[in-house]
């Protein structure tokens, strides 16, 4: 069973119509029982930074989900700002992350290209002991971010991507994974990696 992790932001619907697309059978909660009893774990999110992290305290989501990734070492992916949630610290509102991974999210200040970057645009597999599906030039994935992540640890980065600068696409550090892209709106590549990690 997958578990979705509700904290009142993402489009959880349609994140487990995928992973249920995939093959898998999921749920969406926020019931600590229900978490520890997943499979895995999906982090979804759309939206600001602080209010995500405000949504995780408010619901006591923050102690369990630390307890099961750090501790239990149970296998989450985080999806865009579910990604973002993972780091230290993100310029969105000078605002403290979960501190899973080493790094720090950043606003894009670019010169020629319009924030936020919307749109479909391709992977660079910077991993292939991680990562290893083929991935063609015409594979494009969702984005819809005015943030990115920024990794201290090159050997965490997973997935690299260009949007006027090379940005961190994906991280995955033991059983913690991070994409900034929509899996769930990306069509077949979406779920092709989608099922990659639920299948790992």
């Amino acid at each position: 069973m997958i578990a979705v992790i509700d904290y009142g932001i993402g489009n959880l619907r349609s994140v487990q119509k995928a992973v249920q697309r995939s093959g898998f059978e999921c749920i969406i909660t926020r019931d600590p029982a229900e978490l520890a009893g997943a499979g895995k774990l999906i982090l979804p999110g759309v939206g600001n930074f602080g209010r995500g992290m405000d949504n995780l305290r408010k619901y006591e989501l923050t102690e369990i989900l630390s307890e099961l990734v750090l501790l239990r070492k149970k296998e989450i992916l985080g999806i865009c700002l579910g990604m973002q949630l993972m780091t230290d610290f993100s310029e969105e509102g000078n605002c403290r992350g979960l501190s899973w991974i080493a790094g720090s999210t950043k606003l894009f200040r670019l010169e020629k290209l319009k924030v936020p970057h919307i749109g479909w645009n391709s992977l660079e597999v910077v991993s292939r002991e991680k990562f290893n599906i083929d991935l063609s030039a015409e594979d494009e994935l969702y984005f819809v971010h005015s943030y990115y992540v920024s990794c201290d640890n090159s050997e965490d980065v997973l997935f690299k991507s260009n949007y006027e600068i090379d940005f961190v696409s994906g991280f995955q550090k033991e059983n913690i994974t991070g994409v900034q892209f929509h899996p769930e709106k990306s069509h077949e590549t979406g779920l092709k990696i989608l099922k990659w990690f639920l299948s790992k």
